[in-house]
């Protein structure tokens, strides 16, 4: 039995960063089409390293392997507007469990916020040291709510811990529906778009729940 969860943000009008209008219609010329204009990382995206110049490696480049493997809910809602996430919130039992390769995934709830100014001014950011933390001990893929691991309105902050992740951990963000999981343990499954020299892309993000 398993029970698969979308963690995707929807893209709509609405949306800051995309827009859509139509191309073709029924009525006109026999079938609907639209055409689709995105910011790179808006919604559920994922980053690649020449996002932040750590190397040349694009979202296209990056092994599909990557995109796939176990993740670890952390439950940090406590910490709340601003606040800081260190490795110290990463539960012992799971640390103990963690091994090379597993991916983490922070719930704070930041989701209920899209498209408010306080989903991007107020967002809770991944430390420096859990950043260094996660790199050490190799953590796959990493999943934050918010639009960014880092404060966008510090350019310092956001440049150095991206610097940090982009060396060796994927880099999630927008993600939603946390509070749908019954388990803190899934397989986390996020697809990019294939973009050629990408900086990053829109993905697709699913959780898988084994019972």
């Amino acid at each position: 039995m398993a029970t698969i969860v979308d963690l995707t943000l929807t893209y709509t009008d609405s949306f800051t960063g995309f827009s859509k209008e139509a191309s073709k219609t029924v009525e006109n010329d026999g079938w609907n089409a639209s055409t689709l204009n995105f910011y790179s990382h808006c919604g559920t995206h994922m980053d690649a390293p020449i996002h932040f110049d750590v190397s040349h490696q694009t979202i296209d480049e990056i092994p599909v392997t990557d995109f796939v493997g176990k993740a670890w809910l952390i439950d940090v809602r406590h910490v709340g507007s601003k606040g800081l996430i260190n490795s110290n919130h990463i539960p012992q039992d799971i640390q103990r469990e963690f091994t090379a390769g597993d991916s983490l995934i922070f719930w704070t709830s930041w989701a209920q916020y899209v498209n408010t100014p306080k989903y991007r001014d107020e967002l809770p950011r991944i430390s420096e040291e859990l950043a260094h933390w996660c790199l050490e001990h190799k953590v796959k893929m990493l999943g934050v709510e918010p639009p960014s691991v880092a404060d966008v309105n510090n350019i310092e902050e956001v440049t150095h811990i991206h610097r940090i992740l982009l060396k060796g951990v994927v880099i999630i963000e927008g993600l939603t529906n946390l509070d749908k999981l019954q388990s803190n343990c899934v397989e986390l499954v996020a697809l990019p778009l294939k973009i050629g020299e990408g900086d990053g892309a829109p993905a697709r993000v699913i959780a898988i729940e084994k019972y």
